[in-house]
């Protein structure tokens, strides 16, 4: 009787057929899945469907979101589905464009399992739902109809993996919404780009143009974060879909760190941060040539590190510099605040530290937004007070020149008086000359006579 109690007890806890089910009834919308989903590491990645379904060893997920962190191994993620509904216009969703592999396996009904392929090892238009920017695949499971389903995960980048059940219509208007508030977020950065780029061809101010660049950088990052980049600038470039991640953050960083330097006059003023911002710059370069050679997983965990390290290194910088009285670093504070928060919002939610939700997922979005607005405020207040330099520069000009005709009026005057007491002096001397000369010439005149 033991033994029998203890078989159950294996059953009911090891064998896929007791797993927690995702039940799809009319009630459903879109559904994450947490506690539903189990997961085995395969650290050589050799293992194929066939080898995994003999597998006992999944472990059931205990978070809302399943976050593996940064690794080279791959990830066997099942979950079990029961259709209680009459459609059959379900899908699943995984919601991370920068897996490299995101393999979907699904049983047939002779229970082989069909594999369908996608990640950034493939091109974006071999996804079986190309209109989303993310992995989505149909669950083809009829009313009544209960099937176990397999994802094999991998990732340069970090794994964190939200993955819902979504009707077809639900999964409609979700893109639309995403692609609504990304062009809104795009049209904020093209306006910034365009406004300040007319700005420098204005000025031809330096720091106008780094902020121009660093703005583009910007936009062409969240892009790539969100999967937009890959699904319309280049989904016919494998590699580059993902170099891109690690060159595109990189390129952010090197040259807001320069438009910082130019803004604030550093090379000229303060030595000691310029030089600390150029090694932060010269590291940037070194993880873009490092992840070039494929060593994207080392330098992903870098890159989040020095990006934690940085942005409260700036902060402190322009509290120091705005101390010493430069009233320029106060908009550049705050702006770099809103990113920095952003950037700390969204790796703590990598490292698992925080929960995954919409504000956590998109705080980067929303960082970036605020402080481009920002920086451009930033730069638009410098240009007022270099407008206020220049009229405190022209009126001391004005006052020198009516300073210098004052002493030459005065020093004219001074002349002119000087002039008329040597004259009238000269006329004293002639008219004594003259009556020196007449009285020799009457005494002249006594002598001939």
């Amino acid at each position: 009787m033991r033994k029998l109690s203890l078989f159950f007890f294996f059953l009911l806890f090891v064998s896929p057929a007791f797993s927690q089910q995702v039940v799809i009834d009319s009630t459903l919308n879109s559904r994450y899945l947490n506690h539903e989903l189990y997961y085995f590491e395969d650290p050589e990645g050799r293992l194929a469907i066939k080898d995994v379904l003999k597998e006992r060893q999944f472990i059931q997920v205990k978070k809302d979101i399943l976050n593996l962190l940064v690794t080279r191994s791959v990830f066997w993620i099942r979950f079990t589905v029961h259709n209680r509904n009459s459609t059959t216009k379900n899908l699943v969703e995984v919601v991370q464009p920068l897996l490299t592999r995101a393999d979907f396996f699904e049983p047939d009904s002779n229970n082989n399992y069909i594999e369908t392929k996608a990640g950034q090892d493939f091109r974006f238009l071999q996804r079986a739902e190309p209109n989303s920017a993310n992995f989505a695949y149909p669950l083809n499971l009829k009313p009544g109809e209960t099937k176990i389903y397999f994802l094999r995960i991998s990732s340069k980048a970090q794994m964190l993996i939200p993955i819902h059940i979504v009707t077809e219509r639900a999964l409609t208007v979700t893109i639309i919404s995403r692609n609504l508030w990304f062009g809104i977020y795009c049209g904020i950065i093209i306006v910034m780009v365009l406004y300040n780029l007319f700005i420098f061809f204005s000025i031809r101010d330096k720091s106008s143009l780094y902020y121009v660049l660093h703005t583009l950088f910007v936009g062409l990052t969240q892009a790539t974060l969100v999967g937009y980049t890959y699904k319309y600038l280049w989904p016919e470039n494998i590699w580059f879909g993902t170099y891109s991640t690690f060159l595109l953050t990189c390129l952010v960083s090197i040259v807001g760190v320069q438009f910082l330097i130019e803004f604030m006059r550093l090379k000229q003023q303060e030595k000691k941060l310029y030089y600390t911002l150029k090694f932060f710059q010269v590291l940037y370069v070194i993880y873009i040539v490092l992840s070039a050679l494929g060593f994207y997983t080392e330098i992903y965990g870098a890159i989040l590190a020095t990006q934690i390290v940085i942005a409260f290194f700036i902060v402190g910088a322009s509290i120091y510099l705005l101390r010493k009285g430069y009233s320029e670093a106060k908009f550049y504070l705050i702006g770099w605040f809103s990113l920095m928060t952003g950037i700390v919002i969204y790796v703590l939610k990598d490292m698992g530290l925080i929960d995954y939700n919409p504000f956590t997922a998109y705080s980067l979005l929303y960082g970036s937004a605020a402080e481009v607005t920002l920086l451009s405020f930033a730069l638009a207040d410098k240009i007022n007070i270099y407008k206020l330099e220049k009229e405190k520069s022209q009126e001391k000009e004005i006052l020198a020149v009516i300073e210098n005709e004052r002493i030459v009026r005065e020093q004219n005057v001074m002349l002119e008086s000087m002039v008329n007491e040597r004259t009238h002096e000269l006329r004293i001397v002639n008219d004594d000359l003259v009556k020196v000369l007449k009285d020799l010439k009457d005494a002249e005149g006594q002598l001939v006579e």
